[in-house]
């Protein structure tokens, strides 16, 4: 569940949201913004409920963090007949609002990060050896404001910034925040599920 940006949607609209996050720190700021939500601790790989226990699971931007086969068993363990795994993910569209600068700085990052493999493509293959029934998808564009804060939170928890050791991904957020100005930056999103 990582800080709660899905799950915040999901308790908006449901009436029973589990959040599964296995980091303490994360999960503490889950609580926080979305305590109306049950947070537990937990990995997809091992999730503490009972066989068949809820309707649907969903990751949003963190698949590619367990797509695995263990993790895949694991959540259809715990999704009852007739329930749903839904993976959520969003891509950036162009033209970014981010100036030249910082967007070559993050290509750099990117670029000298381990790969994961877990491309779109890649993440549905991983379902598709689980015992779920037909894979669907869908997209929908939308905007996200953010504030520098925002955008620098963000890109903090990426996981070409979140793996590197603590003070070199401080020096690195401090690099990047001296490449953003002030201001609000409008970015057009391409979510699928």
């Amino acid at each position: 569940a990582g800080t709660g940006k899905l799950t915040r949607v999901l308790a908006r609209r449901y009436a029973r949201v589990l959040a599964v996050e296995p980091l303490d720190g994360m999960r503490a700021i889950l609580e926080a913004v979305v305590p109306e939500a049950e947070s537990l601790a937990g990995s997809a790989e091992a999730i503490p409920l009972p066989d068949g226990s809820i309707d649907g699971a969903f990751a949003a931007q963190a698949f590619h963090w367990f797509a695995n086969d263990d993790a895949v068993a694991e959540i259809a363990r715990v999704i009852r007949p007739g329930g749903i795994f839904a993976d959520v993910w969003n891509e950036t569209l162009d033209p970014t609002p981010l100036p030249d600068a910082y967007r070559a700085r993050l290509e750099a990052i990117f670029d000298a990060a381990p790969k994961t493999g877990m491309g779109p493509e890649r993440r549905a293959e991983v379902v598709a050896r689980g015992p779920f029934g037909e894979q669907h998808l869908t997209t929908v564009e939308h905007e996200q404001h953010q504030d520098r804060a925002a955008v620098l939170g963000l890109i903090s928890s990426v996981s070409a910034v979140a793996r590197l050791p603590a003070g070199e991904g401080a020096a690195l957020l401090a690099e990047l925040a001296d490449l953003l100005p002030e201001g609000e930056y409008v970015f057009r999103i391409e979510a699928s599920v």
